[in-house]
């Protein structure tokens, strides 16, 4: 069996091919549920009515696939120009570190720029954890994946000392936790009574302006081109190195985006478990969308609705919750095998 690579891309196997991908992922869960002695059908529409069968279901889908956009987001941009960024979960729990020690009363400003600066300085922090990998890629030729996989678990071990100390509530009653941020720091709910928060509406709008960085600028242009091939890209005069810091500005910006939702939006503090694996969850929300910013959206809210929904379906159908776990990773690789084949042609010997 050999790979070749196709001359030319249809857009029906384009659209054919991830939705094949989805289709085993169902057979594959399918079997599964079979085997916990429940029945496809109705798992899958417990699955579905937990997670958008009512107002307060639809609201904890969307809530929960906020952060994921932004990770998505974050992946889907680094990807893009081929810097494998495996650390967003860094730079998201960087981002609410950020947001803690500005949003705790420690910056005091005019009302209405408080928000605003705190989003900044969280993706400056975010940006600058994913740059340093970058550097030591582009100057020595290290692999960014151990380097940004390795950050991810200096970061928590970094914020569990912090919680112990500098950043512990002294009101907490020992718990690790921060201070919980001023009103000033907080945004503000969408609806009245509910969870979800402005922040929802700042990650559909990171989207709208990262697909229009892809596709319209020409930093866009460079990105994909140093993707497709960093050394043509070289030789026509791109600056190679320049183009990946940039993009590695970007992403960090944006997983730092996530952490500042999460702790500003949602819990209003900083804890260890700030995130349950947005940052690699990400990854699998950028795959599923094909790099694509304003798929990840739909992707975001795909995955987090497995999630919410699986949580539900459990208590009624007697299946373990983690089925949605399995879900996931199953997408994962399909869809990495379905764009492998939209790529190349399997030829056998």
């Amino acid at each position: 069996m050999r790979l070749e690579p196709r001359s030319t891309r249809s857009t029906a196997a384009t659209i054919l091919w991830p939705a094949g991908a989805i289709v085993a992922t169902l057979i594959f869960s399918s079997v599964l549920v079979m085997i916990a002695g429940a029945s496809p059908f109705t798992v899958f529409y417990l699955v579905f009515k937990g997670a958008a069968g009512s107002q307060f279901a639809l609201v904890e889908t969307l809530t929960r696939a906020t952060p994921l956009i932004f990770t998505g987001l974050a992946v889907a941009v680094a990807f893009r120009a081929r810097l494998w960024n495996i650390g967003a979960e860094a730079q998201l729990y960087l981002g609410g570190v950020m947001t803690v020690v500005l949003g705790t009363g420690a910056v005091t400003i005019p009302s209405g720029g408080l928000i605003p600066l705190i989003m900044v300085a969280a993706m400056l922090t975010g940006a600058l954890t994913l740059l340093g990998p970058a550097i030591l890629k582009t100057r020595f030729g290290v692999d960014e994946v151990v380097t940004t996989l390795l950050l991810n678990f200096i970061v928590l071990l970094f914020v569990s000392m912090l919680l112990e100390g500098p950043l512990k509530d002294p009101m907490g009653l020992g718990w690790p936790q921060s201070k919980r941020v001023i009103a000033e720091a907080q945004l503000p709910l969408l609806i009245q009574g509910k969870r979800l928060h402005f922040g929802f509406i700042l990650a559909i709008a990171s989207a709208v302006v990262v697909w229009v960085i892809m596709k319209k600028t020409v930093l866009g242009y460079e990105m994909r081109a140093v993707g497709h091939n960093a050394e043509a890209a070289r030789f026509a005069g791109i600056p190679v190195n320049r183009v990946i810091a940039k993009t590695a500005l970007l992403s960090g910006g944006l997983a730092a985006l996530a952490g500042f939702s999460e702790v500003a939006g949602l819990k209003g503090n900083l804890t260890l478990d700030l995130s349950p694996g947005y940052g690699y969850t990400g990854i699998v929300v950028a795959m599923l969308a094909l790099l694509n910013p304003l798929g990840v959206i739909a992707a975001a809210i795909f995955v987090a609705g497995i999630f919410v929904g699986a949580d539900a379906m459990s208590r009624s159908a007697n299946v373990p919750s983690y089925i949605a776990q399995v879900m996931v990773a199953t997408s994962l690789l399909t869809m990495v095998a379905a764009i492998m084949l939209m790529r190349y042609r399997v030829r056998w010997r």
